[in-house]
């Protein structure tokens, strides 16, 4: 990996937070069902840095544009839209460079409050320079657990919650705030609004799935996931089969 690749996804989100700052309109762009006009100036933003470092970018706001480094940067803008466009402050900037060899560095930034997750290939995982694991929580009856919608039954954990911003929630999870993560919205989730954060969990040494056993980091623009991730292998378990049950 380039060592300047951390250092790029940092001005990426500065440019972000600029533009963002700047924003005066917060509803709808008009151009797609369920895009916001301050997705669009975070994407404008962002694109400015990374057409000028030569990579390719896969944007939930954009289209697929290869670049000249043979990289290419998986980017939600804003994970958490409606929660920014409302001033709910738990929205953020996802970002994960893959390389020939996979994912090489990854970052989600908290635009609302300056917080930043981040990791490189073999380097562990950090937030704000300060080395994050997850918890040690094994038994789901044990467990806070943030989620993506509601399930029609409870999931047999001790509590939840649902902020709304999936790249957050998995960041929690690695750095031990929640125990685990459900989506219980059947394939919501494009790369964008997990590649960085599933990068982040693995260097932190936490678990991360597919419900349905899909690779989650890929290059498709049409892919849609169901993401679970744990502290440990054995809550992931308990959660992976408590989910599988709202599909039977």
């Amino acid at each position: 990996m380039n060592p300047d690749r951390l250092s790029l996804l940092h001005e990426v989100a500065d440019a972000v937070a600029q533009a963002f700052a700047e924003q005066l309109d917060f509803g709808p762009s008009g151009v797609r069902e369920g895009q916001y006009a301050l997705d669009v100036t975070a994407n404008d933003a962002a694109l400015s840095v990374l057409r000028r470092a030569g990579l390719g970018v896969l944007s939930e706001e954009s289209d697929f544009e290869p670049g000249s480094t043979g990289e290419v940067v998986i980017i939600d803008p804003i994970d958490g839209s409606t929660n920014a466009s409302i001033g709910v402050r738990y929205f953020a900037t996802a970002m994960c460079i893959v390389d020939a060899d996979g994912p090489s560095v990854a970052m989600v930034a908290n635009q609302a409050t300056g917080e930043r997750y981040w990791a490189v290939r073999g380097g562990g995982a950090w937030c704000d320079g300060v080395r994050i694991g997850p918890t040690g929580c094994v038994d789901v009856s044990d467990s806070i657990i943030g989620m993506n919608g509601l399930p029609p039954y409870p999931l047999g954990y001790r509590q939840s919650r649902v902020l709304g911003a999936v790249a957050l929630d998995l960041c929690h999870v690695a750095a031990g705030v929640f125990d685990g993560y459900v989506d219980c919205v059947h394939e919501a989730h494009g790369v964008w609004d997990h590649a960085a954060s599933v990068m982040i969990l693995r260097e932190a040494g936490a678990q991360v799935v597919d419900l349905f056993g899909r690779e989650l980091i890929v290059l498709d623009h049409e892919a849609r996931r169901t993401p679970i991730a744990a502290a440990t292998p054995e809550l992931l378990e308990q959660l992976v089969a408590a989910r599988s049950g709202m599909n039977s």
